[in-house]
């Protein structure tokens, strides 16, 4: 608790992927004709969400928001209170390779059809596999965001990537742009919210996805699910360890969701290609509600935006350089 006896927050996000995105990291045919489950999935986890009574942050790329057939699904996300973020127009996690300039042309084409969808400009940022550069942190500085919440602090990306990446449909050139997501040097970084001091002298809030403080490894629902396949004493054990940990060291989690950790491939046959999709949406659903369910008794759940503004009304953070 905190000192006035109110719990501290953590926020809930979910990374808006979506089928043709999968498609296109695993070297799959097909994905130019973006195919989508969002007709699926949206009116699903909303649902869910109305029915745990929790506003949440969705990061959505704009090459579905470009689209007419997704757009009445996403404008459900801001119709029913949640926050929507911006998470590149080309979902490429190889955007740390980009140029400014092409960097730039991401963030600001996303936006616009944000704000053409919803009527709200984003002020959240999360890059594509947690991808980002010091001309990323620059580009969202200077066009007014208030917070990035793309680093992912861990020493087992690496293994994450091979686990989730790994297709013999790519090309050897694919193959070595996907070399360069989650080096294992993000472990050294914070596992708490700090500022990016940038070169321009500006600073950036960053609200890292949240590792277990000191070992690092992670507890976001894509692990959860991992672990919970092969024992759910074993993955509610490894969460409470989690929040333990977060609660003795004093870090506020930043909880990540993707629309694989819901939906099952009973729902999407053609999504079974990814690893998880072996499971049904029943059964995610079962685990999601437990993982829910300890994270509430420890946290006030809240969305990235409200969390962002708490952090920075405190103001006590450190200072990194990227």
């Amino acid at each position: 608790m905190t000192s006035d006896g109110a719990k501290p927050l953590a926020s809930i996000s979910l990374d808006l992927d979506n089928q043709w995105s999968y498609m296109k990291t695993h070297g799959n045919a097909g994905w130019e004709d973006f195919p989508s489950y969002f007709d699926i999935f949206i009116p699903y986890v909303l649902d869910i969400l109305d029915r745990l009574n929790y506003v949440i942050t969705f990061f959505i790329v704009g090459q579905d928001a470009v689209l007419d057939k997704n757009k009445d699904a996403l404008k459900f996300l801001a119709d029913r209170g949640h926050e929507v973020g911006n998470h590149s127009f080309n979902h490429e996690p190889w955007l740390q390779l980009y140029s400014k300039d092409r960097i730039k042309w991401e963030i600001l084409e996303t936006e616009e059809h944000i704000i053409r969808l919803i009527g709200k400009k984003p002020i959240g940022f999360r890059g594509p596999g947690f991808s980002w550069s010091s001309d990323l942190f620059e580009v969202l500085f200077k066009n007014g965001y208030l917070y990035d919440a793309t680093t992912l602090p861990t020493y087992l990306g690496p293994m994450a990537s091979a686990y989730y990446f790994h297709s013999p449909n790519l090309t050897t050139e694919e193959k070595n742009k996907r070399k360069e997501i989650l080096g294992f040097g993000e472990g050294m970084r914070p596992a708490k919210p700090y500022y990016w001091k940038l070169p321009s002298g500006g600073k950036l809030l960053e609200i890292p996805v949240t590792t277990i403080p000191i070992i690092k490894t992670p507890f976001h629902m894509s692990y959860l699910l991992f672990l919970g396949r092969f024992s759910v004493f074993i993955m509610l054990l490894y969460l409470k360890i989690a929040l333990t940990m977060c609660r003795l060291t004093r870090t506020e989690p930043s909880f990540v969701i993707h629309p694989t950790d819901l939906i099952g491939g009973d729902q999407v046959p053609d999504m079974k290609f990814f690893p998880g999709m072996d499971l049904t949406a029943d059964y995610k659903l079962y685990l999601f509600k437990r993982v829910i369910v300890e994270l509430s008794k420890r946290y006030t759940l809240v969305n990235m935006r409200s969390h962002a503004e708490s952090i920075l009304e405190r103001n006590n953070l450190d200072i990194k350089y990227p």
